[in-house]
């Protein structure tokens, strides 16, 4: 049964919990959300004068489950990841507050942790609230630090950057408790709500790159076709450069810019419409002309940050360190150049292989773990690689395992996908670990069952499908 009720009642309880805390370890993922899950845990942290320090993990494993329950902090407050995991801990002393799947055996009271009586547990799904569309990692710990002291409002806007993050403005517009949280960010004045094209790059990608390198969704003609850009643009009447600087989408005039939107609406028909056009979310207070300005943007910034291994510089952005975006930017070039070669590689190769239901590629160890699941996620749909079903990707993790990443869309989600009950299922089977949300999963497996793992997922997901 739905109850936003008790979601809120657990917050506040979780609330209650960290203010009497003398010390906090702030344990966070690595991704946008996560990053924006431990910069609102930390401000609230502050401003309530407790000490605190921030950890960040790619993934939980057993290794990370012990150092956490080892943990000399008084309270730890897992942000953004802990929920599958509730049955390994072993320690009194705990808040989680995610929106990840939750794990069964915690559901299910088969777990130690029960038995402690200083755990708080916050996560959507125990409250019939889908954590994969409604609300995100951030969203929920921004709800828990706004039940600490409500001059924490003043984070809401990270909370809607971490929701874009996970991609959970997918259909065009945020819904669920997420408008709540927008609201939050409205009235404070660091979010303004408008309507346009939601095309990536509309504050700092050159128009003839923007519509270059869109993607989600494809344009007929104009993606991965730099000439052909730069003609429509120009037999559009369309200046690509005031003075010295080149035009970005957010210089056009009111008339150009209703004269693009319409012609490129017009390239895209059916599914590879939906939420093409809908809200796009500003974020005024933040530094013009920069990637900051822009949900999208800020997410991908710092998604680059925490792929590598330099997280804590997406918290120093979050919390407006005036030095941190030009820190970042050296994450965020390499984050580019390592995608654009990751990409050129698979293509080159022609390393994409279909299964019935399922099509994937092995990188071995030639592409990152971190961004091997970002590579799905741009390769899906682009010219030569299918749409109308999931993409799996595999990269070598170290000491016998392998990073797996499974990518889906909106329109598969609409149809029955759900990857983060197939990768849950498929690694369980071949001795791994795993879970995600509908439309993106990831797991880790031992190294040579990927074969296995490919046969039971591909069972699962045309059940799902068919």
């Amino acid at each position: 049964m739905r109850s936003e009720k008790g979601l809120l009642t657990a917050a506040r309880a979780a609330a209650d919990r960290i203010k009497r805390a003398s010390s906090v370890a702030i344990v966070a993922h690595i991704d946008a959300d996560g990053i924006c899950s431990a910069a609102i845990a930390s401000a609230a942290l502050e401003l309530a004068g407790i000490e605190h320090r921030s950890h960040f993990l790619k993934k939980l494993d057993d290794e990370s489950v012990a150092s956490i329950d080892s943990c000399d902090a008084e309270l730890v407050w897992l942000v953004d990841l802990g929920s599958g995991y509730m049955s390994r801990f072993r320690r009194d002393g705990l808040v989680v507050s995610d929106h990840h799947a939750v794990d069964p055996a915690w559901r299910n009271g088969q777990t130690s942790l029960l038995s402690f009586p200083d755990v708080h547990h916050v996560n959507p799904h125990e409250h019939g609230v889908d954590g994969s569309s409604e609300i995100c990692g951030a969203g929920v710990t921004y709800l828990v630090a706004r039940a600490m002291d409500e001059r924490n409002r003043q984070w809401a806007h990270l909370a809607i950057v971490g929701a874009a993050g996970d991609f959970q403005d997918s259909h065009g517009a945020l819904t669920g408790l997420n408008r709540s949280i927008l609201a939050d960010a409205v009235d404070r004045g660091s979010i303004e709500v408008g309507r346009d094209l939601r095309i990536f790059g509309r504050i700092t990608r050159p128009l003839p790159q923007l519509l270059q390198y869109c993607n989600e969704p494809r344009l007929p003609g104009l993606t991965s076709d730099s000439p052909a850009c730069v003609r429509f643009l120009s037999d559009r009447g369309i200046k690509l450069r005031e003075g010295s600087a080149k035009r970005t989408w957010a210089d056009l005039r009111p008339a150009e810019r209703e004269l693009l939107t319409a012609d490129l609406l017009a390239l895209v028909e059916g599914e590879e419409a939906e939420g093409f056009l809908g809200e796009v979310y500003d974020l005024p207070l933040e530094e013009e002309g920069t990637e900051l300005r822009d949900v999208k943007e800020f997410a991908t910034l710092l998604n680059s940050c925490g792929r590598y291994e330099d997280a804590a510089t997406g918290v120093r952005i979050c919390l407006r360190d005036p030095r941190g975006l030009a820190d970042a930017k050296s994450n965020r070039d390499e984050h580019r150049r390592q995608l654009s070669q990751a990409i050129g590689m698979v293509r080159e190769r022609n390393m994409v292989q279909e299964r019935g239901w399922v099509q994937f590629f092995h990188s071995g160890g030639e592409i990152r773990e971190t961004i091997v699941g970002i590579v799905a996620g741009m390769l899906l749909g682009s010219d030569g690689v299918r749409r109308d079903i999931p993409m799996i990707a595999f990269a070598d993790a170290g000491d016998g395992e392998v990073k797996v990443s499974a990518r889906g869309h909106r329109g598969l989600v609409s149809r029955g996908l759900d990857l983060a009950k197939a990768v849950n299922i498929a690694a369980g089977l071949v001795g791994g670990y795993g879970g995600g949300h509908d439309i993106a999963a990831g797991a880790t497996i031992p190294s040579g069952s990927e074969e296995r793992f490919l046969e039971v997922m591909e069972d699962i997901v045309a059940s799902q499908l068919i």
